[in-house]
């Protein structure tokens, strides 16, 4: 499949790490976020730090991506989620997330983290 529909922002190999993460999130700043994107399907495979491996499925909708996210921790825990990614671009026109989620396993609580591309 081709890049189609022309978007604003372009997700396909683009690398992220975290920039900042609530006291509950999982992923550390040793994690690191490879992305791949066919027109407006945004996915990731994320490892590193606290996560042996991770996937994200995502939607660009305009200056943002509804997510659905699952991992499995080096403890050997699987967690999901779900986020609303605001995108932005910093000074030096790289992609900044910053991210509303929730878990949908566990404790069922939410909070929020920051991602720049590198």
């Amino acid at each position: 499949m081709e890049n189609s529909i022309n978007m604003k922002y372009n997700f396909d190999n683009k690398t992220f790490i975290l920039i900042d993460n609530s006291n509950n999130g999982t992923v550390s700043n040793e994690a690191v976020f490879r992305y791949k994107q066919i027109d407006n399907l945004v996915t990731a495979d994320y490892s590193g730090g606290t996560i042996k491996h991770g996937r994200i499925i995502a939607k660009l909708v305009d200056d943002h991506l509804e997510m659905l996210y699952h991992c499995l921790t080096t403890d050997d825990v699987l967690k999901a989620g779900s986020a609303i990614a605001q995108i932005t671009l910093s000074e030096s026109n790289k992609m900044k997330l910053q991210l509303n989620w929730r878990w949908l396993t566990g404790d069922l609580s939410s909070g929020t983290s920051e991602y720049i591309e590198i």
